[in-house]
C-alpha cells in the first residue's frame, strides 16, 4: 500500500516454473547493462556493492542460465556484462509491466474496503536461506517414510535432499518438475583434497570465487559450474587452517537432511 492508501504495485514476472523477478532486480540488470559494472550500478541505484553483488548471485542462481557475467572486484568493482538471457528477461518484464500498469487503478478500485495489506502479503516472502539453488527433479527414490529428491542443478551438478514421503506427495515432487533447494550457509561444510570419504550424501567442486572475514566466521563463496554459487560461513580459524584463498579448489559437504526443497 502507498502512503496515502493507495493500491501500488510491485511487478513480478514469472513464465512457467520460471522463478519471479521483481523491479528492483530487473533495474540491477539494466543499469549493470547500461554501466558495464556492478560497482557503477550499485552506486547508481543507491546499494552497497555487496548487495548488489548478492543479487546478481541470486538471479543467476535462479535462472537456469546466467543473465549476468561479471568477475567479483571488491570495492573497485569489476567488468559485468548482461547475457542475452538476461536482455530477454528484462525485455519481458517490461512489456508485461505497460500492460499491469493500466489494470492497477481497475485493480485499485475493485478492492474498495478488502484488507489488501493481509491479501497480499505473501508476494514479498523472502528465505533466510543463504543459498536458494534452482534446478529441475531428475530422481525420486521413495520410502515407507523419508524419500530421497536428487535436483539436477546444470553441467553435471547434483544435489540431493531426505525430504517425508508427505512432503513428496504435497509438494509434487517428480522427475522433470523444477525445484529449488534451500541451504544454511552454515550448514556448508568445505574441505580440501581429492577422494574424501566422508558421510555427507552431497559432495561438491567448486572454485573459491569469494572470501569476507569477520571477526569471528568468515563467507566463502564458491562457483559451482553453470554460473552458480554456493555460500559457506565457517569460523575464521577454519578458514585459515585450510588456508582457502579465492581460486582455490574445495569441495563443498552437504547433509542431505539439510537440504530443503521449495516448488512454486
Amino acid at each position: 500500500m502507498s502512503a496515502n492508501g493507495d493500491l501500488s504495485a510491485s511487478l513480478t514476472l514469472r513464465r512457467g516454473g520460471m522463478p519471479r523477478v521483481g523491479l528492483d532486480r530487473v533495474a540491477l540488470v539494466e543499469a549493470i547493462a547500461e554501466l558495464g559494472s556492478i560497482s557503477a550500478a550499485a552506486a547508481r541505484l543507491g546499494l552497497s556493492y555487496r548487495g548488489a553483488w548478492d543479487a546478481v548471485q541470486a538471479l543467476n542462481n535462479l535462472f537456469d542460465g546466467p543473465l549476468i557475467e561479471a568477475a567479483p572486484g571488491g570495492k573497485a568493482g569489476g567488468a559485468a556484462s548482461v547475457t542475452p538471457r538476461g536482455r530477454a528477461v528484462v525485455e519481458a518484464f517490461r512489456r508485461v509491466q505497460t500492460e499491469i500498469d493500466a489494470a492497477v487503478a481497475k485493480l485499485d478500485s475493485g478492492l474498495a474496503g478488502e484488507p489488501a495489506r493481509d491479501l497480499f502479503w505473501s508476494l514479498g516472502m523472502r528465505t533466510s536461506a543463504r543459498n536458494a539453488l534452482r534446478g529441475t527433479i531428475c530422481d525420486v527414490t521413495t520410502g515407507e517414510v523419508n524419500s530421497e529428491v536428487t535436483l539436477r542443478l546444470g553441467d553435471g551438478v547434483d544435489i540431493t535432499a531426505i525430504v517425508t514421503r508427505h512432503s513428496v506427495e504435497d509438494l509434487g515432487l517428480a522427475p522433470g518438475k523444477p525445484a529449488i533447494a534451500l541451504i544454511k550457509s552454515s550448514f556448508v561444510i568445505l574441505a580440501k583434497g581429492e577422494n574424501l570419504r566422508t558421510s555427507a550424501r552431497n559432495q561438491i567442486a567448486g572454485v573459491v570465487s569469494s572470501r569476507e572475514d569477520g571477526a569471528v566466521n568468515c563467507e566463502i563463496g564458491l562457483g559451482i559450474g553453470g554460473g552458480k554459487t554456493l555460500t559457506a560461513t565457517i569460523t575464521l580459524e577454519s578458514a585459515r587452517a585450510l588456508d582457502i584463498k579465492v581460486g582455490d579448489a574445495v569441495i563443498a559437504l552437504v547433509k542431505a537432511p539439510h537440504v530443503i526443497l521449495a516448488v512454486e
